[in-house]
């Protein structure tokens, strides 16, 4: 049985361009999402816009790495973007290496954006989307309260075809993030 770990999340740097590759890279991790597997050039891409975003005046977008404790190299990352500022909305994601998966991780990082969303960020409603074949996101989505709005059709283009998306949502006024 995996055990759980301790992680801590910090700001993407170039440097970690190798280490968001070696889960990028590997089809199982991306089989669900509009990106990858990824070649190396296209990690790279990554790491630049996420760099780009993070320095950005008007801020949007943030992403963290999410980094072993023990050892410090980095498991994977998450993130919050805000999607409407009027109407103060954000969605979560997060890709967590499959080494690593079943220990909790992606239940604690999607916990701590919402806290960052709610919290630092002044929104009022944090979703999630994520494809209906994904068990272990949907679970991670119910662990942290967020409630399932839906099914949106045709959401998104994959390399195989399009596909659809639960929507998941959390208010700050729902009682685990208060």
């Amino acid at each position: 049985m995996k055990t759980a770990m301790n992680f801590f999340m910090r700001e993407i740097t170039s440097e970690d361009w190798e280490a968001v590759h070696s889960y990028a890279s590997i089809s199982d991790v991306c089989r669900f999402q509009a990106w990858g597997p990824n070649s190396e050039r296209e990690t790279k891409l990554y790491i630049e816009q996420v760099l780009t975003d993070t320095n950005a005046e008007n801020r949007t977008r943030y992403v963290w790495g999410l980094a072993d404790v023990e050892e410090g190299h980095l498991i994977g990352t998450s993130e919050i973007n805000v999607l409407d500022q009027e109407n103060e909305i954000g969605r979560i994601s997060y890709v967590i290496h499959p080494g690593y998966w079943g220990r909790g991780i992606a239940t604690q990082a999607a916990e701590q954006m919402i806290s960052y969303g709610f919290q630092q960020l002044a929104l009022h409603r944090v979703e999630a989307v994520c494809d209906p074949r994904n068990a272990a996101a949907i679970r991670v989505l119910e662990k942290n309260g967020l409630e399932k709005e839906g099914r949106m059709r045709g959401h998104l283009k994959l390399n195989q075809g399009w596909r659809d998306s639960y929507l998941y949502s959390i208010l700050a006024t729902d009682a685990l993030y208060r």
